[in-house]
């Protein structure tokens, strides 16, 4: 039977503690540190001239889905009553959500050196010790909203936008597609400053701190972003049912993104598994 993944602010008490209670002694037993290097090992960008499979392509959506459920299948392993919550960061806007309690996620960055400094994975309390990264640091960082380059969340009105698009996917098949949902939803544009930054994307930026690049899942509310994320892809699904993935045929031999994106059919890294077997989530797990 299908388990549920509710939104973080419908959590009971009793739920928090529990999701909270997972994580930390995934952390513990080392696990945790392994998601942590498994997103920066597939952290590729455009310009590296090698396949990408997470950031920057077509898989950006089924990698996720799957590395989250890799990450849930761990914590149902801990307490089988877990689940990963999603955060709707259209309605849980601000610093002072529920989400950023001291029971919870805990809150924003000190001023200096942005270290997290409450709440269950605050370096201080000693059980949240930044192992994998790519800079130098032992601890959480945040920067709610970056004050110094002032940026806000996703409103609804830009999610419904982006869900209006047909296609999963468009050539370049990349950073640069000009339309497709897999590119608008991930939130890269050409626009300038923060304006280049829309949905996940921008999430990412408001969150601030260890939030940004391929060492983001040091921080927890990661899980709870992409959770949202793939919450909005199911929804895009059931409203485009004959809408694919994209692309369906790996590009040929003389096309720039030849052996550098992942097709329908063609096997995700690190897990050996296809797109097309991440599409219906239908038999293992539902949104509330």
């Amino acid at each position: 039977m299908a388990y549920t993944r509710k939104n973080q602010r419908d959590l009971t008490s009793s739920e928090r503690k529990r999701f909270v209670a997972a994580v930390l002694e995934l952390k513990r037993r080392g696990t945790y540190d392994d998601f942590v290097r498994t997103h920066i090992d597939h952290y590729v960008a455009d310009g590296e001239g090698k396949r990408r499979e997470a950031h920057m392509c077509p898989s950006f959506l089924p990698w996720h889905r799957r590395f989250l459920l890799e990450f849930e299948r761990a914590l149902r392993r801990v307490d089988p009553a877990v689940t990963v919550p999603y955060w709707d960061w259209t309605r849980d806007n601000t610093p002072g959500s529920s989400l950023w309690s001291e029971d919870f996620m805990g809150g924003n960055g000190r001023r200096g050196d942005l270290q997290v400094t409450t709440g269950p994975f605050a370096y201080a309390g000693g059980r949240w010790t930044v192992k994998q990264n790519m800079t130098e640091g032992n601890f959480l960082t945040r920067d709610f909203g970056r004050p110094r380059d002032p940026i806000t969340l996703p409103t609804a009105a830009h999610v419904e936008e982006v869900m209006g698009e047909r296609a999963y996917d468009v050539a370049p098949w990349n950073s640069t597609s000009a339309s497709g949902f897999r590119n608008r939803m991930e939130g890269w544009s050409g626009g300038q400053g923060n304006e280049r930054f829309r949905l996940h994307n921008r999430v990412h930026r408001w969150v601030g701190g260890l939030m940004l690049g391929g060492a983001s899942v040091n921080d927890p509310v990661f899980w709870l972003h992409h959770a949202y994320v793939d919450l909005l892809w199911s929804r895009w699904q059931q409203r485009n049912p004959g809408a694919g993935y994209l692309p369906k045929d790996p590009p040929p031999l003389g096309d720039p993104q030849y052996r550098r994106v992942t097709s329908l059919n063609e096997k995700l890294g690190p897990w050996n598994v296809t797109p097309a077997e991440l599409l219906d989530h239908s038999g293992i797990y539902r949104y509330a």
